[in-house]
């Protein structure tokens, strides 16, 4: 088994979780150390070494990044709630609370990338860096708020797609500006395929909705959000098989193939924890943000009164900036590496996610629950995501990339929250 710099491990690598660690990060002098002690000394030396790497864990996970100076606000969040039930307070404490955890995250889910190659890299972080969203809306849920739900989903995708790419087209450009950017294309053709017949899934039932052409008002909307939502889960079951198992050598990105071919220029970068570091930290951080997203969702119709802003800029907007911090800071760091293929897996690929997988599952969840969530997100959000979709698919076709574009993205996303900050929602 190779690691993903191209250096072989050693074969009893995977049968202790540690081992890994101890050849990356033990000085020679404790190498020495340990095999130059005595039989009864060893487990002395041993137990040394855990506690060693447990507070390297803990220093490079926790404090090596500024935005963890925020980790604080959450349990503040909850100190506000129990004394005060300022909901605006908490809102704003458990929001800021669970950004950095959301970037921890996406950290995380980097390292644990490393073991994995860039396809299914790409693909764990988008899912992981989607936990936050599922988990948030699976409460929203339960608290019956299912416009939150629809809104806030609605959001992520176009947060991912305009505002995510657009920063990691932009940030890639100004660092590779010498060299143009470049990109699986046939992957993007895949992924926009996708959104496109997610836009279809989510298109129909307002047009049905609104034209008045049901055949049992109140019911055939709900039939048919249901029937799409099982659909388009299939649909994407087939895609993660198609692109694990069945065509793998079209989601090759170019970085690897580069890499087979004597060019990789990356063999210097190693992770920086283990993989069963990095399965344990996932675990805790998104125990955390669980019990934070129970705040948070508590308290989004009190922000809204306090700080009189709509539910609807609030879900749209505000909600997906601190779920996808970690798409946002992973496809950034790729795309200044040049590494465009995993930024378009993080981004393209969260979306198509949240889009094909995440959308329908709260829909059969809601069904389960017995709550009447539908594919119906209104006239003016089904618009939204519709052209979102033409502008990003436009940018994608020639399977380049530039800062140019990327401001373009971005500025696009500016009108999208400026539209939505003025906008009531129908359902109100």
């Amino acid at each position: 088994m190779g690691t993903p710099n191209g250096r072989g491990m050693h074969k009893y690598d995977d049968e202790i979780p540690f081992d890994s660690e101890i050849n990356y990060h033990q000085s020679e002098s404790s190498l020495v150390e340990v095999l130059g002690s005595h039989s009864g000394e060893s487990l002395t030396v041993h137990h040394e070494t855990l506690a060693g790497i447990v507070y390297r864990s803990i220093r490079v996970v926790i404090f090596s990044n500024k935005l963890n100076l925020l980790m604080p606000f959450g349990p503040l969040a909850i100190l506000v709630q129990k004394l005060t039930a300022h909901l605006g307070w908490v809102f704003a404490l458990s929001l800021l609370g669970i950004m950095p955890m959301a970037e921890r995250l996406g950290y995380a889910t980097e390292q644990l990338a490393f073991y994995s190659g860039d396809t299914v890299g790409g693909l764990l972080t988008a899912t992981f860096g989607n936990a936050t969203e599922l988990i948030i809306s699976i409460y929203a849920l339960k608290s019956g708020m299912t416009r939150v739900v629809q809104l806030s989903l609605l959001g992520s995708i176009l947060s991912n797609m305009l505002l995510v790419l657009g920063c990691a087209f932009l940030c890639g450009g100004i660092v590779n500006h010498k060299k143009e950017q470049v990109f699986n294309k046939a992957t993007a053709s895949v992924n926009s395929g996708l959104l496109l017949m997610a836009v279809m899934g989510i298109l129909f039932p307002a047009v049905l909705h609104y034209t008045h052409t049901e055949v049992h008002v109140g019911k055939s909307e709900l039939f048919l959000s249901r029937f799409s939502s099982c659909v388009m889960l299939v649909a994407y079951a087939a895609y993660l098989f198609f692109q694990l198992k069945s065509q793998r050598s079209l989601y090759v990105s170019v970085n690897e193939e580069e890499g087979q071919s004597g060019n990789d220029s990356n063999d210097d970068e190693s992770p920086d924890i283990s993989k069963w570091e990095s399965i344990i930290w996932l675990s805790v951080m998104t125990a955390w943000i669980s019990i934070l997203s129970e705040y948070l969702v508590g308290a989004i119709e009190g922000a809204s009164t306090a700080w009189d802003i709509p539910i609807a800029f609030i879900s749209v907007i505000l909600l997906p900036l601190v779920g996808n911090a970690a798409e946002h800071a992973s496809a950034i760091m790729f795309a200044m590496k040049d590494k465009l293929d995993i930024s378009l897996g993080v981004a393209i690929g969260s979306s198509t996610q949240i889009s094909m997988f995440v959308i329908p599952f709260c829909v059969v969840i809601g069904w389960i629950m017995g709550n009447s969530m539908d594919l119906n997100f209104q006239l003016f959000e089904t618009a939204a995501l519709f052209l979102t979709v033409i502008v990003v698919a436009f940018m994608l076709q020639e399977g380049t990339a530039n800062y140019f574009k990327g401001l373009m993205l971005i500025l696009c996303y500016l009108i999208v929250a400026a539209s939505f900050y003025v906008h009531i929602d129908s359902s109100e």
